[in-house]
């Protein structure tokens, strides 16, 4: 099993006039599991890495931000032909420095939490990531069925339990 982190940084605030439209920081994959697709900036954890170091490395490593403040968002379970293939934490914060910047893993974007392109992200992520980006938490099991590699096998079936405390 993988132990993974996705992180998703956000910006802009609704009840500001100067900036009305909220945005969230998305990665184009541009190697590895799910390149092309988008995704939040995110990986695998190191032995001895808690989750929340991983996301902070992983955002730094692929993107350039240091983010800060992490909120622990969502807990995903990944199922590949019924076994567990990757366990995600999911954070998201309003807190970082520096400006988002291209690397060879990935190429980061701000979207509109509104124009977020679900139809060039994995199938799950239009089922849990909006009630993220709204301030909720989550936690969830996605079941894929068709062999590895993860991003070539078929969604099936899901369970999503919201408002859950970490």
């Amino acid at each position: 099993m993988i132990e993974a982190t996705l992180c998703f940084p956000l910006r802009g605030d609704p009840t500001r006039a100067v900036e009305p439209d909220p945005e969230v920081l998305l990665i184009e994959k541009r190697r590895g599991l799910g390149e092309g697709w988008y995704n939040g900036p995110g990986g695998k954890c190191e032995p001895g890495e808690t989750p929340r170091e991983c996301a902070i490395r992983e955002t730094r490593e692929e993107v350039g931000l240091e983010v800060r403040d992490l909120e622990k968002a969502g807990e995903l379970t990944f199922r590949l032909d019924g076994e567990t293939h990757t366990f995600c934490h999911v954070y998201r914060t309003r807190s970082f420095t520096g400006e988002p910047t291209s690397s060879e893993e990935a190429h980061p974007e701000w979207v509109s939490v509104e124009d977020v392109p679900y139809d060039q992200m994995w199938e799950d992520d239009r089922l849990w990531l909006p009630g993220i980006l709204e301030g909720n938490t989550a936690v969830g099991e996605f079941r894929f069925e068709g062999g590895e590699p993860l991003d070539e096998a078929d969604f099936v079936d899901h369970d999503l339990e919201w408002n859950v405390s970490f």
